[in-house]
């Protein structure tokens, strides 16, 4: 857009000693009016540390969902009953030692930049995807899927995901321990698919791989918007959608 009609931003990220995340100052009041009506639970493929370094505007989330639904922090500490839990879901998968060493073998030192472990539970590489092989992400899946594995890509990330680690699980969790009965959820990403899919009401805006795909579910509401923008106005319709429901009989989210 034109320079004098872009919004003013709020930096919520930094890595490095250098500004990395944004969300436009609206979206930021509209957040915190948000967050004190309803149970806000920040869920991310992050891992703890990672997340750490991210300051949403408000109050700490009593609950926050990391590593893809590895950890459910609790007043900012991974809960080990959770950790646990999924330790022994994971037990069905084949071990993420062999996934890695697959994914690094089939690799190519030509489009391969780095690879990294997360947390001990997924691996993901970083590509260059001009140079990527069009078929190279299939013929992983098809390798993942009977070991019980998810692949998919996102930007320049290929993870390698174990199928029952999921956001959507972890917010289920956070959801019954707060008490609450229905979930409104945001997500943009192939690793948000789950959770969009498990929440009663959702969104997802006009970019990412989720938009890319054309992905759609009868209870999902679709922006036209990109960007920060988008994320300012799925804000105003998740406080529109609370409010109208706090005002009616259904359970408050």
């Amino acid at each position: 857009m034109p320079d004098h009609r872009a919004p003013r931003l709020l930096c919520v990220e930094t890595y490095e000693h250098k500004p990395l995340s944004y969300m436009t100052q609206e979206a930021a009041a509209l957040l915190e009016d948000l967050a004190g009506r309803t149970v806000f639970v920040p869920a991310t493929t992050r891992t703890p540390e990672q997340y750490r370094r991210i300051r949403l505007p408000g109050p700490l989330s009593r609950f926050a969902v990391c590593s893809n639904g590895g950890h459910l922090l609790v007043d900012g500490h991974s809960d080990p009953d959770w950790r646990a839990h999924v330790r022994a879901q994971l037990a069905a998968c084949a071990p993420l030692a062999q996934v890695r060493a697959h994914m690094l073998r089939q690799a190519r030192p030509e489009w391969l930049l780095k690879e990294r472990v997360a947390d001990d539970l997924f691996a993901y590489l970083v590509v260059e995807r001009a140079l990527l092989p069009d078929t190279w992400v299939k013929e992983l899946a098809d390798w993942a899927g009977p070991h019980g594995w998810g692949v998919s890509l996102q930007g320049r990330k290929i993870y390698a995901v174990p199928h029952p680690l999921t956001k959507s699980a972890a917010v289920a969790e956070a959801a019954r321990r707060a008490g609450t009965e229905r979930v409104h959820a945001a997500g943009d990403s192939l690793l948000d698919a789950d959770l969009l899919q498990a929440a009663d009401l959702a969104w997802r805006p006009a970019h990412g791989e989720l938009a890319d795909s054309g992905w759609q579910l009868p209870h999902l509401r679709v922006l036209p918007r990109r960007g920060v923008l988008a994320g300012e106005q799925i804000l105003r319709e998740m406080k529109a959608a609370a409010t109208a429901e706090t005002q009616s009989p259904a359970p408050r989210p």
